[in-house]
This record gives structure tokens, C-alpha cells and sequence, in this order.
């Protein structure tokens, strides 16, 4: 009994203290507030919390600990530096389970490799199952803690005091909130011990307290899910029947590989029926695909339906190619003949190939569809999206001949990269110079559209009002307008981009205005 309660009674209390301070810290950063420079000061208090508390559980750094660690923290930061809503509301959902992730990677006891799927279920598996069969722990703790230096009676007196302190004081903050309405006096007194009791309403106070109650069960409970964590029999057996099949011999290993893997022959015949249309879709359209730009287009088509036509089904076929060699590379055989390995070598070369030819076919059509319409988010990301793609191409290009190449943790780190230059690219702003180099080119431009984008874009939209285009002036006075009115924000929603833009358009009219007179 004592052995087992000693390690709780050691470290759980300092621990059940700091995830209160923690919820507490949290309400006071988040409630009542947008995502600013609360978000990146919350990550590194809870990254804090995480590994000081669990620093016997944390495993041997490494690289991609490290990478996932600057990549949490620099999109963590996007809320303070950039004001684009799009990763805004896309940031809420990344950020938290790449987090989840990470604490799995580098503090579950079952030291799951990084680039395995099965990383995703252990951490599903801390965040829900181990984290919340400690909530009954917290008890525990407080009952160990207060009562383990108490005799039996005053055990009995001191719970049975806690127990009506319990239940006096939702009532008692009732009482108190209505007696100070009702008599002025009364709340004087109040207001001045201690001076901000008045300041807080009665529903606000009720809603914190459970804030800070329920975060606080939260991030103990999920603390304690790795200094404490459950291995389940099914997992006992795994780790029984992975050290039975250490012992049979190769030749068994190679016949359970061998399951996985795709004929050769089949496989052969795919690709040479795929590329066969594919060469033949390139070879029709390749004086259209490299002759567009200079006006030889398919007979009846303008710029518009050309840019148009095809562009969604073109981008659908790449990826329906990058899947069909992922297949291959993956599930190929590398058994069989010399021979037939190599024609399926070349049979990808040639998917590599015509898929390239498909994604600039694309590309070049979205450039047109943007000079035609306009630069648009939903444009912009998709040739991201495209540029993506084509590095990927590239590399399963390099493992058809390299086969140690490691795809899957090439993806994964290329993934969380190109996802965190996406954010720090400034999406607002390239978008705004191109639309205003199409104005210089083309006299176009689409106002509104403009004008709707975050702060990031507003000094060039300012610059452009200066020097070009003072048309933009009424859209920027609006701006500024809807900035004064987000100007009382407190501290933990400061935003970078919200508080260059409100400043640069206040120098701008405060110029015009000395102009005028």
C-alpha cells in the first residue's frame, strides 16, 4: 500500500497544482478573448508543464522531435505576426493534434516510430482513454494529500468540513451577488475588499470557476496519462507474438512480406494500359498546352472556357497517377525477372512524365483563368497545391531507381514544412500585387475583393491609394473604421499585422487630411 502511494503522494500534488495554475492562466489568456499572442504563450506554458512534470517519461531527442517542436511553436506564432482567417480557422484544427502528436512521440511508454500510422491512434489514445480514467485520481491526490498526516476523527471532521464548504459556496456567491444589488452600502463594502469582487458578475464568475475546473481535470488528467500509463492485454500479447516471430526463421518473414505484394505482371499490364491513354492525351494536347500563352487554342475556344475546361479533371488525374505509383512503389514486388522490373521502371518514369505534363497543363490554365478573373485565395492555393504535388512526383521519381529512399518520412517532414512556409508566405499580400500588376496590365481590377483581405495586405493596398489608385480611399476609411472598433482589444488578442494596419492607415488619412488643408 505505501509503495504504491508513495510515487502519487511525490510528484501528484505538485502536479494537480500546476494544472490549476495552468487552467487558471488559460481562462484568464482565451475567455473573452480572440487568438492573438495568448495562443504561442499558452503553447510554451503547456509545452513546460508537459516536460517538466513528465521529464522522466520523455524519451532521447531527436531531429524530428525538434522539427515538430519549431513547427508548433512557428504556427503558434501565425496568430501573433499574420491576420489571414484562412489558416486562422485552419491553424485551430492543425495545431492541436500535431501537439497530441508530438507529446506521444516523445512521452508515451510505447515509443512508437514517428513516420507509423500508429502513432496517431496511441495519441487518440492518451487525449481520450488514458487521460480521462485519471480524473478519478484527482480525488485521490487531494484525499491523500490533506488527510494522510490526520488521525482517524479528524479525518472525519476536516471531510465533512470540505464537504459543506462544497456545497455553501455556489449559494454562497449567490447570496452575496444578490445582498450587494440590493443595498449600496453593502457593495461599497464589497467593492472595496477586494476591489474587483464588483467587477465580476455572477454568471461570469460561475463560468470561469468551471473553465478553470474542467481544463484543470483536463491537463491532469492528461499529464498523469503518461506518468502513469495502462498497457492493455491486447498489448501484451502483441509484444509476445512480435517476440515469438523474432525467433522463426527468414524464409516464414519473407512469406508474410510476400503477401503484401502486387504480381509484377499485373502490375505491368496497369501501367501499360494507363500510360498508353496517357501518351496519348499529352501528344494532343501539347501544341495547345505550350501555345496557349501566345493565342493558339483549341478551334471555338477563348481564353476564359480554355482556362476553364479541364482544369479540375487534369489535377484529378495527377493524383489519381501519384496514387498508382505509390501502389507500385510501395506494394511492387522485387522479386521476378530483371527484365520485367525494369519495364516497370520505365512504364513510372513515363506516369512521372505525363503527369508533369498534366500539372503544367493545369498550371498554365489557372494562370490564364487568374489574368481573365482575377487572383483569389482559392487560386492562390491551389497552385500551392500544384507546386506540392510536383515535388512529390519528384521524389517518387528519385525512389523508383533509389529504392532506400524513405517515402513516407520524406512526406511527412515535407508536409509539416511546406505547410509552415504556406503560413509565413503572406498569402494576403502576394495576392494583392498580383491583382495590382493585372490593373497595370489590364486596367481591371475587382475593389471589393481587395479590400477583403486580412491587414497583411493593407500598407500595399495604402501604397497603391497613394500612387495609383486613390479610388481605394472610401474602402480603406471603412477599413479603418472596423479596426477602431477592435482597437479596445485586451493584451492576449494583440495581433502584429492588426496593429501595423491600424497604424499605417491612421498615418495615411492623417496625411491626407494636412494635404487638404
Amino acid at each position: 500500500m505505501n509503495n504504491r502511494s508513495t510515487p502519487l503522494l511525490g510528484r501528484s500534488p505538485k502536479a494537480l497544482i500546476a494544472a490549476v495554475v495552468l487552467a487558471i492562466v488559460h481562462q484568464y489568456l482565451f475567455y473573452g478573448h480572440v487568438l492573438g499572442v495568448s495562443y504561442p504563450i499558452f503553447i510554451i506554458l503547456f509545452y513546460a508543464f508537459m516536460y517538466h512534470l513528465a521529464n522522466d517519461r520523455m524519451r532521447a531527442p531527436t531531429p524530428f522531435g525538434w522539427l515538430l517542436l519549431i513547427v508548433n511553436l512557428m504556427l503558434s506564432m501565425t496568430y501573433v505576426l499574420f491576420n489571414n482567417s484562412f489558416f486562422y480557422v485552419l491553424n485551430v484544427l492543425v495545431i492541436p493534434p500535431l501537439i497530441f502528436i508530438h507529446m506521444s512521440y516523445m512521452l508515451s511508454a510505447r515509443r512508437i516510430e514517428w513516420w507509423k500510422i500508429r502513432i496517431i491512434q496511441d495519441a487518440l489514445d492518451h487525449l481520450f482513454v488514458q487521460s480521462t480514467r485519471h480524473f478519478p485520481t484527482v480525488f485521490k491526490v487531494i484525499r491523500l494529500s490533506t488527510f494522510r498526516r490526520m488521525n482517524k476523527q479528524r479525518k472525519g471532521v476536516m471531510s465533512k468540513v470540505l464537504l459543506g464548504l462544497v456545497i455553501a459556496l455556489p449559494f454562497l456567491v449567490i447570496v452575496i451577488n444578490l445582498l450587494a444589488s440590493a443595498d449600496g452600502v453593502f457593495n461599497s463594502l464589497l467593492s472595496g475588499v477586494p476591489g474587483w469582487l464588483d467587477q465580476l458578475s455572477y454568471s461570469e464568475s460561475v463560468l470561469r470557476l468551471i473553465w478553470v475546473i474542467i481544463f484543470g481535470f483536463l491537463f491532469f488528467g492528461y499529464l498523469w496519462g503518461f506518468i502513469k500509463q495502462k498497457t492493455y492485454d491486447w498489448e501484451k500479447r502483441a509484444q509476445a507474438a512480435k517476440a515469438q516471430l523474432r525467433t522463426d526463421s527468414e524464409a516464414a518473414a519473407l512469406t508474410v512480406q510476400s503477401s503484401y505484394q502486387i504480381d509484377p505482371i499485373i502490375m505491368a499490364t496497369v501501367l501499360i494500359a494507363f500510360n498508353a491513354v496517357y501518351v496519348l492525351f499529352v501528344v494532343v494536347q501539347f501544341t495547345y498546352l505550350f501555345g496557349a500563352g501566345q493565342g493558339i487554342l483549341p478551334e471555338g475556344s477563348s481564353y476564359a472556357e480554355y482556362a476553364r475546361s479541364g482544369f479540375v479533371e487534369l489535377i484529378a488525374v495527377s493524383i489519381i497517377n501519384f496514387a498508382i505509383m505509390m501502389i507500385t512503389l510501395v506494394f511492387g514486388s522485387a522479386q521476378g525477372q530483371s527484365a520485367l522490373k525494369k519495364l516497370n521502371n520505365a512504364m513510372l518514369y513515363i506516369l512521372v512524365g505525363c503527369s508533369f505534363v498534366m500539372l503544367y497543363s493545369a498550371y498554365m490554365r489557372l494562370t490564364l483563368y487568374e489574368d481573365t478573373f482575377g487572383y483569389t485565395y482559392i487560386r492562390f492555393l491551389v497552385h500551392a497545391f500544384m507546386l506540392f504535388l510536383a515535388i512529390l512526383l519528384i521524389i517518387a521519381g528519385f525512389r523508383i531507381h533509389y529504392a532506400r529512399i524513405p517515402l513516407t518520412k520524406c512526406y511527412i517532414v515535407l508536409g509539416l514544412i511546406s505547410y509552415v512556409m504556406m503560413n509565413y508566405i503572406g498569402m494576403d499580400r502576394i495576392i494583392a500585387s498580383n491583382n495590382i500588376e493585372r490593373f497595370r496590365e489590364s486596367g481591371k481590377i475587382d475593389v471589393n475583393y481587395l479590400t477583403d483581405l486580412s491587414t497583411d495586405a493593407t500598407p500595399l493596398l495604402i501604397h497603391f491609394a497613394q500612387k495609383e489608385y486613390p479610388e481605394l480611399q472610401e474602402s480603406l476609411r471603412n477599413q479603418q473604421t472596423d479596426l477602431w472598433r477592435d482597437s479596445n482589444r485586451a493584451w492576449p488578442s494583440f495581433n502584429l499585422s492588426h496593429y501595423r494596419a491600424e497604424r499605417a492607415l491612421n498615418r495615411y488619412f492623417e496625411e491626407e487630411i494636412t494635404k487638404s488643408h
